[in-house]
C-alpha cells in the first residue's frame, strides 16, 4: 500500500526533533532546532495538499496568495477581508516609529484597527515595500520599469513548453538586509524566494526554493499555497498540474512548538481534499479567489502556536521591544 503524501511532512517534523540543531535568532533571542537541505514532493493529480494532521487556514492562504498575484504591497486588501497573517509586520515598523516618538501610540489592536478603517493611514503605514508581490510582478529595472516575472512565465510556457527558464525570484539583494540602502532595506524576510516552472508531457509542476522555513505555521501554507499556484499557471498555460516540489535550506522548529509538534506526530493523516478551479479566467490578472473550491477537507482539529516575528534587518529599537514584549 502507497504511503500516505503527508508523511514526508511528518517524517520532516520527526527528523528536525531527532537531528536538529540548536540556533539563536539574533534578534529575539528565538531558539530552533534546525536542519539544511531538505525536500518533499506532491503529486497534485492524487489530491492536494492541505495538511490534514492539523486544520490549516485555506482562506488565508488563499487571499494572501490572490494578494501576490496581483501584486500588492500593503496589507489593506488582507485586513479588509479579514486575513490577519502579515499584522505583525508593518505593525513592526510602526513600534519602532513610536520608540522615536514620531507616531501615536498604538496598541497593534487599535493598529490594525486603523488601517481597516483610516485609507489615508493604511496608506501609509500598511505598506510594506520590496517583499512578494511586488517582486513577482513589478521587480525594480535600473531603467524604472517594473518588470511583471509572472506574466512572463505564463507567456514563455504558452510559447514554448520545453523551456527551462521560466522562473520567479523574490531576492533581490538590493533591498535586503546590510546590503541595503539603511532607508531601502526590505523589513520582512524573504524566505520562499525563488520557483521555477516545467512542462512535462502536458503536466506543469512547479518547485519552490525556500531558503528559510518555520516547518510548523509557516510550511503548511507555503506547501498549498505554491501548489495552488501551479494548479493556477496549469490552468492559464493549458496544461494539467503535474508535481509540487518543495525543496529547502534552513528547516527548523522553535522551541515553544515542540510541544505541539508532538501532539501532530501522534495523529493519522486523512484523505487529501480536492481542488477545483472554475473556467472564468483565461488569464492571470483575472483570476479571483471566488474561482477556487476546496472539496472533501476533513482535517484534524488546529493546533495553535504563538509566531515568532523573526528574521528581516534587525535594529536596537526592534530588539528593545522584543525583550519588553518577553518580560511582560
Amino acid at each position: 500500500m502507497k504511503k500516505h503524501p503527508e508523511y514526508q511532512y511528518l517524517d520532516l517534523l520527526q527528523d528536525i526533533l531527532d537531528n536538529g540543531i540548536p540556533q539563536e535568532d539574533k534578534g529575539t533571542g528565538d531558539i530552533t532546532h534546525s536542519v539544511f537541505g531538505r525536500q518533499i514532493r506532491f503529486d497534485l493529480s492524487e489530491g492536494f495538499p492541505l495538511l490534514t494532521t492539523k486544520k490549516v487556514y485555506f482562506k488565508g492562504l488563499l487571499y494572501e496568495l490572490y494578494w501576490f498575484l496581483t501584486g500588492q504591497s500593503n496589507i489593506k486588501y488582507l485586513v479588509d477581508n479579514n486575513v490577519h497573517i502579515w499584522d505583525d509586520y508593518p505593525y513592526r515598523i510602526y513600534r519602532e516609529m513610536m520608540e522615536k516618538g514620531e507616531v501615536p501610540e498604538l496598541t497593534k489592536e487599535e493598529f490594525v484597527d486603523k488601517i481597516a478603517t483610516d485609507d489615508k493611514f493604511a496608506k501609509k503605514y500598511g505598506e510594506l515595500k520590496n517583499i512578494y508581490g511586488e517582486m513577482w510582478r513589478r521587480w525594480p529595472a535600473k531603467d524604472g520599469r517594473g518588470v511583471d516575472q509572472v506574466q512572463w512565465v505564463v507567456d514563455t510556457l504558452r510559447r514554448d513548453p520545453d523551456a527551462h527558464n521560466a522562473l520567479v525570484n523574490s531576492w533581490n539583494p538590493e533591498y535586503l538586509y546590510e546590503m541595503a540602502k539603511k532607508e531601502e532595506a526590505c523589513r520582512f524576510p524573504i524566505c520562499h524566494n525563488m520557483y521555477q516552472c516545467n512542462v512535462k508531457d502536458g503536466k506543469l509542476s512547479l518547485q519552490l526554493y525556500q531558503r528559510s522555513a518555520d516547518i510548523f505555521l509557516g510550511v503548511p501554507f507555503n506547501i498549498a499555497s505554491y501548489a495552488l499556484l501551479a494548479h493556477i499557471l496549469a490552468k492559464v498555460t493549458g496544461n494539467e498540474p503535474g508535481e509540487f516540489v518543495h525543496t529547502f535550506g534552513d528547516v527548523h522548529v522553535y522551541d515553544t512548538h515542540i510541544d505541539q509538534i508532538k501532539e501532530q506526530l501522534t495523529r493519522k493523516p486523512r484523505p487529501l481534499p480536492k481542488i477545483s478551479i472554475a473556467d472564468s479566467f483565461k488569464e492571470i490578472d483575472e483570476f479571483k479567489p471566488k474561482y477556487v473550491t476546496l472539496e472533501g477537507y476533513d482535517p484534524h482539529p488546529p493546533i495553535k502556536a504563538e509566531l515568532a516575528v523573526c528574521g528581516g534587518l534587525v535594529t536596537d529599537s526592534w530588539k528593545k521591544f522584543v525583550q519588553k514584549d518577553k518580560k511582560s
